[in-house]
């Protein structure tokens, strides 16, 4: 089974979305390849509203930022468990010591 979308209909373009870490040459290449219509976002781009401004800064995306954290951990991103109950038991803890962290920072910056 092919994991590829489903052709275009004749006439219109197949459109592919991006994001900044395929704006390199292998990318463009790959998109250019499979015959889409490429939209990546250029490295140092930031999105602008319509009076192009900033509206948020650009930052990573939870799931990256989260997985970052627990890579910190060696006995997470080892997995010397051979339990996945223990193993689930080591992230869990990994994930209380981080937000234990946060919640003193927070804690600590609003005492000021």
């Amino acid at each position: 089974m092919a994991l590829f979308p489903p052709p275009p209909l004749p006439g219109e373009l197949q459109h592919l979305c991006l994001d900044k870490g395929y704006d390199n040459p292998t990318g463009h290449t790959a998109v250019a390849e499979y015959g889409y219509t490429g939209h990546v976002r250029r490295i140092g781009e930031e999105k602008l509203d319509e009076n192009h401004e900033k509206r948020h800064p650009a930052r990573r995306w939870v799931v990256e930022r989260t997985l970052a954290w627990l890579a910190k951990f060696r006995a997470v991103e080892i997995r010397r468990d051979v339990k996945p109950e223990n193993y689930a038991g080591l992230v869990k803890f990994a994930c209380v010591l981080i937000w234990t962290r946060i919640w003193h920072r927070l804690k600590s910056e609003n005492a000021d």
